[in-house]
């Protein structure tokens, strides 16, 4: 891998690392500023939701004038400048304008990636790339867990973040230095979002890609925190181990499914076998959602090793995009994956508020069940679909 990969790799485990980094945070943030689970639910819907209404102008970035400059600037400008508000925040106000800096910084990181992997990289061999640059880029789930919950009980959560803005500072003045831009495309500039959004192909995907990172996101980048305080009066430092479990899960989930296209000689199957399982599992967690504080850990593990589908999902897609149009098709199906975390993040901050004080149990059991619902319709629209193995 060149330094300019690795340095996108570097700028994806920050963005892993903010998109979850809420769920160990739940309690010192509610001491020090007094915000609650759902402000936080809207503050990590927010980062997704910003994240995706970036990714229409970044996909038109990269085809236009390369991952280099749109990485760059910015995961300068958010990644940095939004950590730097956030270890500032002196309430909710903070916070949310914080996260949807840091969404906009981090937009750009892992589809640039994906781009240099389409242009320049053997089209049989882009899962396997996707998955492995996700995989190293879940590190950040691992960072936001346990060792982030030990830097706000010994430096305070201030200080982490400000060793986080300037972390992000120099990844990303890095990305500018040394990324290499792919040589332009003979018809860049040619065609529009409007050709990928008139294939038919497309619209049968695009529904699973709205709902199938949302369990394994929300929950890992909130909700697993939340649940294991209320249900079972876990410390922060518990509910540290617990996410590292999950995130660990998710880090073998992707590498795993990254080779299964080409072993299995089909996207379309891996993926709907992968999500027909997470549906099961969701289903077990709520069956089981108050039984055992390990036994919903691993249910929650099982669910972020088995949903993570995500690098063969555009995988599938981008078999069905014309050369010209790499950057904004990949960038569109991240619109969609991603924009499905925010919308059904920010709703289950909703589900939240309208079903607690009663039953510790009853908040989780409808946000699990709002997202098995989602999901298991995505899966029986993709199950139309068609396959493809190039």
């Amino acid at each position: 891998m060149n330094t300019g990969l690795l340095l996108l790799a570097l700028a994806y485990v920050l963005s892993q690392f903010f998109r979850a980094f809420l769920a160990v945070l739940t309690a010192p943030l509610q001491d020090t500023l007094g915000v609650g689970p759902d402000v936080l639910a809207t503050a990590s819907g927010i980062w997704f939701l910003s994240f995706a209404a970036m990714q229409i102008p970044v996909g038109w970035a990269l085809d236009t004038i390369g991952p280099r400059r749109t990485a760059g600037w910015l995961f300068l400008i958010g990644g940095g400048g939004g950590a730097a508000l956030f270890a500032v925040a002196q309430g909710p106000i903070y916070i949310h304008a914080a996260m949807l800096l840091i969404g906009i910084g981090c937009s750009p990181v892992l589809m640039a990636s994906f781009y240099i992997f389409a242009r320049e990289f053997d089209p049989a061999k882009f899962a396997t790339l996707a998955a492995l640059m996700i995989g190293v880029g879940t590190i950040g789930n691992l960072i936001s867990s346990y060792p982030m919950a030990f830097a706000a009980e010994t430096i305070g959560w201030r200080n982490a973040m400000w060793a986080l803005a300037a972390v992000s500072a120099v990844i990303a003045l890095g990305c500018l230095v040394t990324i290499r831009d792919p040589a332009r495309a003979e018809t860049a500039g040619a065609g529009s979002l409007f050709d990928l959004l008139r294939m038919p192909i497309l619209w049968l995907i695009f529904p699973l890609m709205f709902v199938n990172y949302a369990p394994v996101a929300a929950v890992r980048g909130l909700w697993i925190g939340p649940y294991l305080r209320d249900v079972f009066d876990m410390s922060v430092a518990q509910i540290g181990v617990g996410t590292l479990v999950m995130s660990l899960a998710m880090i073998v989930g992707t590498i795993a499914y990254g080779p299964l296209d080409r072993i299995l000689g089909t996207r379309k199957w891996v993926v709907f076998g992968g999500n027909v399982i997470t549906v099961a599992l969701l289903a077990a967690l709520i069956t089981w959602i108050g039984v055992d504080p390990w036994l919903s850990i691993a249910l929650m593990s099982a669910i972020g090793f088995f949903g993570a589908t995500f690098p063969v999902i555009i995988a599938h897609a981008r078999s069905f995009f014309p050369v010209h149009l790499t950057g904004r098709g990949v960038t569109l199906m991240n619109l969609f994956g991603i924009g499905g975390v925010g919308v059904m993040q920010t709703i289950s901050g909703r589900i939240h508020t309208a079903t607690a004080g009663g039953d510790p149990t009853a908040p989780y059991t409808a946000i699990l069940g709002f997202f098995a619902a989602a999901l298991l319709v995505g899966v029986m629209l993709y199950a139309l679909t068609r396959d493809s193995r190039d």
